[in-house]
C-alpha cells in the first residue's frame, strides 16, 4: 500500500491550532468581556477577499491593518471562520469582519503573548500560506506603555490603528 501524501503538514496544523487559540480567546470574550487588563492588537490583511471593512479604511490600509480592542467595542460575534465586531473610529463606529486567515499577528502586550503567521514558501505549502512562529512576543517587554485612565465600559473611546514596526526587533 502507497501514502497517500509525502508527509505530515505541521505548518497546516500549527495555523489550524493557532487560529484555533485566537477563536476560543475571542469566544470567551464575546461571553465574558475583556478581563482584567487584557487587550489585543490584531493585525489583519485588509486585501483578503472576505474581509468586510468600510471602504475609507481600505483605502487608507491597503495592505494591512492593526486594530485595538481594549476600551470599547461593540457586538463582537465569533464565527468558526472569523470575526465581526464594531469599533470606534472618530465617534464613528464601523463594523469590521474579518476571517481568522486574514490574521497576521495577534498580541495580548498585558501578559507578553502574541502570535505572529508569516508568509511562508514551499514545504508542503502553498505559496504565500500563512504559518504561526514559534516564537513569544517577548520585544514589547521593555516598551514602556502609557498609563491610561480608568474608563468606564459605557464610554467611548476611538479605535487605535497601531503600527507593529514598534514591536518588531
Amino acid at each position: 500500500m502507497t501514502a497517500m501524501t509525502t508527509g505530515i503538514n505541521y505548518g497546516s496544523l500549527m495555523h489550524q491550532a493557532m487560529r484555533g487559540l485566537i477563536r476560543t480567546v475571542l469566544e470567551d470574550v464575546q461571553r465574558d468581556g475583556l478581563p482584567g487588563e487584557h487587550h489585543f492588537f490584531i493585525t489583519f490583511d485588509t486585501g483578503h477577499p472576505d474581509v468586510e471593512i468600510a471602504d475609507w479604511l481600505s483605502d487608507r490600509y491597503p495592505g494591512e491593518m492593526t486594530v485595538v480592542m481594549q476600551h470599547w467595542f461593540d457586538n463582537l460575534e465569533v464565527t468558526d471562520d472569523g470575526f465581526a465586531v464594531t469599533l470606534n473610529f472618530g465617534d464613528a463606529p464601523e463594523r469590521l469582519y474579518i476571517p481568522f486567515d486574514a490574521v497576521l499577528t495577534f498580541v495580548d502586550p498585558s501578559v507578553e503573548f502574541g502570535l505572529r503567521f508569516e508568509s511562508m514558501d514551499g514545504e508542503g505549502l502553498e505559496d504565500g500560506a500563512l504559518v504561526p512562529t514559534a516564537q513569544p512576543v517577548k520585544e514589547i517587554k521593555g516598551r514602556a506603555k502609557p498609563k491610561e485612565p480608568e474608563a468606564s465600559e459605557t464610554e467611548r473611546k476611538d479605535a487605535e490603528v497601531v503600527s507593529l514596526d514598534t514591536f518588531r526587533k
